[in-house]
């Protein structure tokens, strides 16, 4: 049965504004849920742990191919259908992620593998629902708001990866494994593996029935129904001078980002000592400070100053937080003997402070970006123009991680050092830019 579509009129465009947040935030921490589990459910089928970077890869490549497919789509056909095909799709690609064990031991290696890898492709195809969010947001946000606006898409990013992960744990500890098996039917699989996986599953459901319920098609001005090829996608906004430097920014921030992301683990283990479950201290810190930033800071910056500046500075921040991080415990060392608690050392204290900053950097330079991309992008366009840039992360999200990982085999500081080396055109490309006088395309 069709859902009827929600009237534009039932909600006020601060009450849709809050819907679409809440959308992407439930389907964004049913993401997060998984990535605790990811790594080892590959390990348990037996394979290589190179499968795990292949995974990652094949969600971001396919994210990359779909984004501005759909981007484009949502702006002829419109952002509601478009969120609610995505949400759909992610229901199926998490169930089916979390029957992966079952058809590993019914039908052997090759075909679970296969299974993990469908089903992460089309999550990654699927991903491509962030660019018409952030699409929706601009059509029901003035332009003097839509920084805080968009601020506010980021933020619940990094509280999905505050409430995700931690959820996540908990529905794979072997007492809820346990009341699980006693309460499921025999014909439902409940492992540490399959019970997060299906907990995404159910997130991206009740995101999905969320869409249908309450999250109205905003007025705004339709382009035509072209022909939708990715290759056309990124042409017209690489020829669109206006838009080129910004599709550039994401890839370059993208590739060297996601690359030192992936890297951070093994180099707080190696270097730090650190377990996973300090690691995870950490990486919800990071998260907590992304969403302050991301929801409140970045939101009365805009207000104050122009997008493309913000732009710079954060690129600034992040690439000198980038090269501080490999050397934070030689920095730390340097420090005077710091009071407090005997683990608050002061090679933590260096660490933290860092963190901070990159999450300062990496918050600003984000927002500013989408912000940069809404308003030089037409009314018209908006779906395309925000595909194409995820997509264009996407592409650099795919490279950016093996990259890395392989520079990080010949010396621990490489990954950062290049990521900060790759984030210094960004500075140049939006200094240039900001003098563009070209009309908003």
């Amino acid at each position: 049965m069709a859902v009827p579509e929600a009237s534009t009129a039932s909600l006020t465009p601060r009450r849709a504004l809050a819907t679409v947040i809440f959308v992407v935030f439930l389907d964004l921490v049913g993401f997060g849920v998984v990535i605790p589990i990811l790594p080892f459910y590959v390990r348990s089928f037996g394979v290589s742990d190179v499968f795990i970077g292949l995974l990652a890869a094949s969600y971001s490549l396919m994210q990359f191919v779909f984004a501005p497919l759909l981007g484009r789509i949502s702006d002829s056909r419109g952002r509601r259908p478009v969120l609610m095909l995505s949400l759909a799709g992610s229901v199926v690609a998490w169930t089916v992620f979390g029957l992966a064990g079952e058809v590993l031991s019914t039908l052997g290696v090759v075909a679970g593998v296969t299974t993990l890898f469908a089903s992460r492709m089309l999550a990654g195809a699927m991903g491509g629902n962030i660019a018409t969010a952030q699409a929706y947001v601009a059509d029901v946000t003035p332009v003097e708001r839509r920084a805080a606006a968009l601020g506010l898409i980021g933020a619940s990013f990094s509280l999905g990866f505050i409430f995700g992960p931690a959820l996540g744990g908990v529905l794979a500890s072997d007492a809820v494994v346990a009341l699980a098996r006693d309460a499921f039917p025999a014909v439902v699989p409940a492992s540490r593996f399959s019970l997060p996986s299906f907990g995404a599953a159910t997130l991206s459901l009740l995101a999905l029935c969320s869409a249908a319920l309450f999250l109205p098609e905003p007025e705004r001005t339709r382009g035509p129904a072209e022909r939708v090829t990715i290759v056309g996608g990124f042409v017209e906004a690489l020829s669109n001078l206006r838009l080129r430097a910004l599709v550039v920014s994401f890839f370059l921030l993208s590739l060297a980002f996601s690359g030192v992301q992936v890297m951070f683990i093994p180099f707080a283990a190696d270097v730090y000592g650190y377990d996973a479950t300090q690691t995870a201290f950490f990486l919800t810190y990071i998260g907590f400070l992304g969403a302050v930033n991301q929801g409140v800071l970045v939101g009365r910056l805009s207000a104050r100053y122009e997008g493309t500046r913000l732009a710079v500075v954060g690129a600034s921040v992040l690439l000198v937080s980038l090269v501080l991080l490999p050397f934070s415990p030689d920095v730390g060392r340097l420090l005077p003997t710091l009071g407090g608690p005997a683990w608050f050392t002061r090679e933590l204290f260096v660490l933290l402070v860092d963190g901070a900053l990159l999450s300062f950097g990496n918050s600003l330079l984000n927002v500013s970006l989408s912000t940069l991309v809404s308003t030089r992008a037409s009314a018209d366009r908006q779906g395309n123009a925000f595909g194409v840039t995820q997509g264009a992360g996407s592409l650099g999200r795919t490279v950016g991680p093996p990259a890395m990982a392989a520079l990080y085999v010949v010396g621990f500081p490489l990954p950062f050092v290049v990521g900060a080396v790759i984030l210094a055109p960004i500075v140049y490309i939006l200094a240039r830019s900001a003098r563009d006088p070209t009309p908003t395309a």
